[in-house]
């Protein structure tokens, strides 16, 4: 379903706004009856496994190195 509200509305109501899209609406904002935004509800994220989530996490591993600095040093040093 979608709505529209002035910006004034938006501005004094917007709690309820926020209310109304989380129960999936979608509203239009307008300024002088003019189109100005759109709030609607996000749309869910993928879910991604843990097996996934590792997978990624050791890719980064493998793609970001420290040169030969090791964390204990640099946080000795105060930059960690």
């Amino acid at each position: 379903m979608t709505s529209s509200v002035s910006a004034y509305e938006a501005q004094t109501h917007f709690d309820e706004l926020l209310e109304r899209v989380a129960r999936g609406e979608r509203i239009i904002i307008t300024k002088h009856h003019i189109p100005m935004a759109v709030i609607q509800p996000v749309p869910p994220a993928p879910a991604i496994s843990p097996e996934q989530t590792i997978a990624e996490i050791k890719a980064l591993r493998r793609q970001y190195r420290l040169g030969g600095l090791e964390i204990r040093a640099l946080k000795e040093e105060g930059w960690a």
